[in-house]
């Protein structure tokens, strides 16, 4: 007699029965709740209702000189933020949705934009779910040398979107201590800043 399927051998799709999805709101992103059956590791059938918040996928950059051991970062208003009593303008790398664009192609156009930069030659790194529990974005995670000369513009973002962008440029160490101060609280720019901490500015 064949040995009984495990619930953990199973393809993920065999796991999950979607019973009902239902659209809360498409105002700007889409909201919606979803009514499932989960296939448990004891092998019980549990159904569970979830919401999840698409909002499209992302690209972050660290931007960074390795000569002088700097990094450009953006400092801009987030009402989430705001709202959960954070009262700061939130300190970030620059960062934005793909809107249909290749991450690469997207992540150029985010340096240009919020930063002023120029990419010369960007490098991938990892790409990864922000907030899995709920949102269903996956950002892709970047990093790009550049020099003084690639600075072509002050940044600032676009009005038309609401942007309202100040890029800086800082030391390196100066961000990493201000990040493990607890005065940068930004995800992606905590992991780059990491990132970067072990494979360009060791030390």
């Amino acid at each position: 007699m064949a040995a009984a399927v495990k619930p953990a051998d199973l393809p993920m799709a065999d796991r999950v029965r979607v019973r009902e999805e239902r659209l809360l709101s498409d105002n700007h992103y889409i909201l919606k709740t979803t009514t499932f059956d989960y296939l448990r590791a004891d092998g019980q059938w549990q159904t569970q209702h979830r919401e999840t918040y698409d909002r499209g996928d992302g690209a972050v950059v660290l931007l960074y000189d390795p000569v002088r051991r700097t990094v450009i970062l953006t400092r801009q208003f987030r009402y989430p933020a705001f709202a959960k009593g954070y009262r700061q303008l939130m300190v970030e790398a620059p960062a934005g949705l793909l809107d249909d664009a290749d991450p690469e192609t997207r992540i150029r156009a985010e340096a240009e934009e919020e930063a002023g930069v120029r990419v010369r030659e960007v490098r991938f790194l990892f790409k990864a779910f922000m907030s899995p529990g709920s949102v269903t974005e996956t950002l892709h995670f970047f990093a790009a040398d550049y020099v003084r000369d690639d600075v072509v513009g002050p940044g600032g973002g676009v009005e038309g979107e609401g942007e309202d962008i100040d890029a800086f440029e800082i030391g390196f160490d100066t961000a990493y201590a201000q990040m493990e101060a607890g005065e940068i609280v930004d995800a992606k720019t905590i992991l780059l800043l990491r990132w970067a901490r072990e494979h360009v500015f060791p030390g």
